[in-house]
């Protein structure tokens, strides 16, 4: 293969390319085809405005505009996270905070259990008898972190 065939790629191939990773992104569970996308849309841009651009800088400039895509969509996305109406969805932990469950055994060098529901979480906290009612004020990672009442 003697690569002559770079030689004849156009805006088109870019464009379609663009839209390829757009459609990618409806399957994809995360947000970065799209950024793809828009850098080899840009690069049609580019070529419909530079049509001798050697296909070299036409890569070079699809993995430029393809970093600088994703890092400001991320920066973006810090910026103005997307409103939900269901914020712990599959953070099962964040759901239980503010809530409150009685212990079954007691909470021993700062580390224990409580059952929610149908499933055992680890908890940390302060020590605390058997019986007492506990709060969930947070999570990290699967361990539960409480705080026993004030006697």
């Amino acid at each position: 293969m003697d690569g002559s065939w770079l030689g004849e790629v156009n805006h088109w191939h870019w464009w379609v390319l663009g839209i390829a990773f757009v459609i990618l992104e409806v399957f994809s569970p995360a947000a970065f085809f799209l950024w793809l996308g828009i850098a080899a849309g840009l690069v049609g841009l580019l070529l419909l405005a530079v049509p001798e651009l050697a296909w070299v800088w036409q890569v070079l400039a699809f993995a430029l505009f393809s970093v600088a895509s994703v890092m400001l969509g991320r920066s973006y996305l810090k910026r103005h996270p997307i409103k939900t109406d269901q914020p712990t969805l599959n953070r099962r932990g964040e759901q239980y905070i503010g809530r409150e469950f009685t212990l079954e055994a007691p909470i021993v060098n700062g580390n224990g259990k409580i059952r929610v529901d149908d499933t055992s979480w680890k908890i940390r906290g302060l020590d605390c008898v058997a019986g007492s009612q506990v709060r969930v004020t947070g999570v990290d990672g699967v361990v539960l972190l409480v705080e026993c009442p004030k006697k």
